[in-house]
């Protein structure tokens, strides 16, 4: 990405498009994306944060905050911690990464993880999405969902659009860690 300036069109595209595939796949997939037991795929874009930083930041917020507008059955409450917990994990993986040191984006995606995991699984918890269900079982379960959809998808997709974009001389990612 061109450091000198980041919001150009390529980065509102870029955030655009992003955006466009983390809301078309909660709404489309609602039945995996709410409830007690989701499994959120499309988490697996959250590690592309790593290369694109501010404009995959905030792509991946506003798809959803759009997601979770049409399709949230929890309210408010999900409408807006969904995408703060985004915002929150992405943020810090950009940061994280910032400073590239081997292990850097194993770092980063274990924070991802833990963050959309806290921040979710808490508020779905106070909720009652699983009346009965003691908390722990809940924070586990969404753990392993998320740990599936940003680590074990996630991470191979990163490593493949970093090898991918690192032969085109527009953008450049980082070094992989």
């Amino acid at each position: 990405m061109d450091t000198t300036r980041i919001w150009n069109t390529r980065s509102l595209a870029l955030a655009a498009l992003l955006a466009a595939l983390y809301s078309a796949y909660v709404f489309y997939f609602a039945f995996a994306s709410f409830g007690p037991l989701q499994v959120r795929l499309v988490d697996a874009l959250l590690p592309l944060s790593i290369l694109f930083g501010p404009p995959a930041i905030v792509g991946l917020t506003i798809g959803c905050l759009i997601g979770n507008f049409f399709g949230s059955p929890y309210g408010a409450v999900d409408i807006l911690g969904g995408p703060a917990a985004n915002f929150v994990a992405a943020s810090l993986a950009w940061v994280i990464t910032r400073r590239t040191f081997k292990g850097s984006w194993i770092l980063a995606i274990g924070v991802e993880i833990a963050v959309v995991s806290v921040i979710v699984g808490s508020y779905l918890i106070a909720l009652g999405a699983a009346p009965g269900v003691p908390a722990w079982v809940g924070w586990i379960e969404f753990l392993g969902s998320e740990v599936v959809a940003i680590g074990v998808l996630g991470y191979p997709l990163l490593k493949g659009v970093a090898r991918t974009t690192s032969r085109n001389p527009v953008s450049r990612p980082r070094n992989p860690s």
